[in-house]
């Protein structure tokens, strides 16, 4: 485990495993770093892994969190570490890890980020947040599945029987339960950040966007938008694979990672 304080005060939480070029990992949604654990097992044989606990999604911390609150947690790790670090970056994690490298540029020798959501246009929670708030009140009446449902149906835009599963399995994890306003927090803070194309259009280090064939086409929109304003990026399609690629194909994550860093 790795801890440090952020510039805040607010203690920094990380998984930390293996030895070698330090990689680090920021998670998708409704997690804790967990959800990458099989990529990490493949990588650490030869390189630090650490997977940080987002403090989006940390229980013990006041919420919501910002966008430049969770990039003092990512460069407070990275100071930590102590050498450059190839920051990995899963949906909203990598929106994350885009911030961190305009915030501290040489702090990252790159990055790997699979389909980050940024906002190019409409808000990502509908007109004036109508579907958050929608999921909120959702929440609010005990029916936290149902608020998920309705995220994944209407800002992941991933079909009908892949929300109601969610929507089912959540209902099923109490851990999963507690995470779902966080959910909603975080794609809050993506809207609030904003279109960002202007800032990232800055990033020098090389940048690896990587997206799955199953996607949502509108997360296909947004790597193209990024590979178009990324002065070194390069673009990778996963052959039969959607959003989850991290726990359906680990092992092609984790090659993709090592053929980038070499």
């Amino acid at each position: 485990m790795l801890t440090t304080t952020a510039s805040d005060g607010t203690e920094v939480r990380a998984i930390d495993e293996g030895e070698g070029a330090a990689v680090l990992i920021l998670h998708p949604g409704l997690d804790d770093g967990r959800s990458w654990a099989k990529v990490a097992a493949l990588l650490t044989p030869n390189h630090r892994v650490v997977r940080l606990h987002r403090r989006q999604y940390r229980q013990d911390l006041p919420s919501p969190a910002t966008i430049a609150q969770e990039v003092e947690h990512v460069l407070a790790t990275a100071r930590k570490i102590g050498t450059p670090v190839l920051l990995v970056g899963h949906s909203s994690g990598a929106v994350v890890a885009l911030e961190a490298l305009v915030a501290a540029p040489q702090a990252f020798t790159g990055a790997v980020l699979y389909e980050p959501p940024v906002v190019i246009g409409a808000p990502l929670g509908g007109p004036n947040g109508e579907i958050n708030a929608r999921a909120r009140q959702a929440i609010a009446a005990g029916r936290p599945g149902k608020a998920l449902r309705i995220f994944i149906r209407e800002t992941v835009r991933l079909p009908q029987w892949v929300a109601i599963l969610s929507g089912v399995f959540v209902g099923l994890s109490p851990r999963l339960r507690a995470l779902v306003s966080h959910q909603i927090d975080d794609n809050e803070a993506l809207d609030l950040l904003g279109v960002r194309l202007d800032a990232y259009a800055g990033i020098e280090a090389p940048v690896l966007l990587i997206g799955g064939d199953r996607s949502p086409a509108h997360l296909k929109e947004r790597l193209d938008a990024l590979a178009r304003v990324l002065p070194r990026a390069t673009s990778m399609v996963l052959s039969g694979q959607g959003h989850s690629a991290h726990a359906a194909a680990p092992a092609t994550l984790a090659d993709a990672i090592k053929s980038f860093e070499a």
